[in-house]
């Protein structure tokens, strides 16, 4: 590739779209989001992204400059499935890769995880960049972790290391993911979180508004307060278990790092016999785009012959 080189991003969320046009440094030249609509099903998203995607090439006058192609989605992209899929209708019957593919001809593809994508971004461009191990951390509607050894991904031998939203919280959980749970997720995720908050305070609250009343709300702030014993608790084992140099928190909730961090740190100093830095991720918006190009850029991930 040469710098005039242009990379196309898709990051496929539950809530949104991202589509970014990018330089092989990972600077972001034009970008373009576009609701989920989930309840409306897969191919719709696949479709409108798609076409938002050879617009934004068109306004920019790009399309013939476009030299390879990130896609990324939650769960576990395979080239027949999606494993551990998002709740959109119909996700995990795509064979995104294969429909990406018909729309640009010739262009070399790229598919991955979001969560994993974001941490080469971090560790290509971002607050991951010379650790070894380094940890990211997604807080957001969802947990998951992404470990990088040499700042290659530790993929696992079915794709899902670091998925710690099935964690299990106590012995009681003894069906977990086979009965249907992500315990850690439902706990301490955004959904999860946002969804007690309402129960508790009588209107629909998001986990971001959450963490902001919590400094005023006695309520609020008893439950973000359990939420991150246990989360930090969980980070924590994990650094245990790996020995991590660094662990960069990314996703929605990092947002309130003021809360969220302090908590993480001091459960760390006191478990880990050799705590890691914990640093706020360098990109809380765009670290699942950005791994999309990381990803087409030939970091990692399923890629297509050119």
């Amino acid at each position: 590739m040469t710098n005039a080189d242009l990379i196309l991003g898709i990051d496929f969320g539950g809530t949104k779209v991202a589509l970014g046009l990018a330089d092989r440094d990972g600077n972001l030249l034009a970008t373009r989001r576009l609701d989920t609509d989930a309840e409306a099903g897969a191919d719709q998203v696949v479709t409108r992204a798609l076409a938002g995607a050879k617009s934004l090439l068109a306004g920019e006058g790009a399309t013939d400059r476009i030299t390879a192609i990130g896609v990324v989605s939650p769960g576990i992209v395979l080239p027949e499935e999606i494993l551990l899929a998002p709740n959109v209708p119909g996700w995990e019957r795509l064979h995104l890769r294969e429909l990406v593919a018909a729309e640009f001809t010739g262009v070399p593809i790229a598919v991955g995880t979001d969560a994993k994508a974001a941490a080469l971004a971090e560790w290509k461009w971002g607050a991951l960049a010379g650790a070894d191990p380094a940890v990211f951390l997604s807080l957001g509607t969802g947990i998951a972790a992404a470990v990088l050894v040499g700042g290659r991904l530790l993929t696992g031998a079915n794709g899902a290391a670091g998925e710690i939203g099935y964690n299990l919280l106590s012995p009681q959980d003894t069906e977990g993911f086979a009965g249907g749970a992500a315990p850690l997720e439902e706990a301490v995720g955004g959904r999860g979180l946002g969804g007690r908050a309402s129960t508790l305070l009588g209107r629909p609250v998001t986990a971001g508004e959450l963490f902001a009343l919590a400094r005023e709300n006695t309520e609020a702030k008893e439950l973000v307060t359990a939420a991150l014993d246990e989360l930090s608790m969980h980070v924590a084992n994990l650094a245990i278990a790996l020995d991590p140099q660094r662990i960069a928190v990314g996703g929605g909730l990092v947002r309130s790092a003021d809360l969220l961090l302090p908590a993480l740190r001091d459960r760390l100093t006191h478990a880990a016999p050799f705590p890691p830095e914990l640093v706020a991720a360098r990109f809380d918006q765009d670290a699942a785009l950005l791994g999309a190009v990381a990803l087409a850029l030939g970091d990692s991930g399923q890629r297509d012959p050119a």
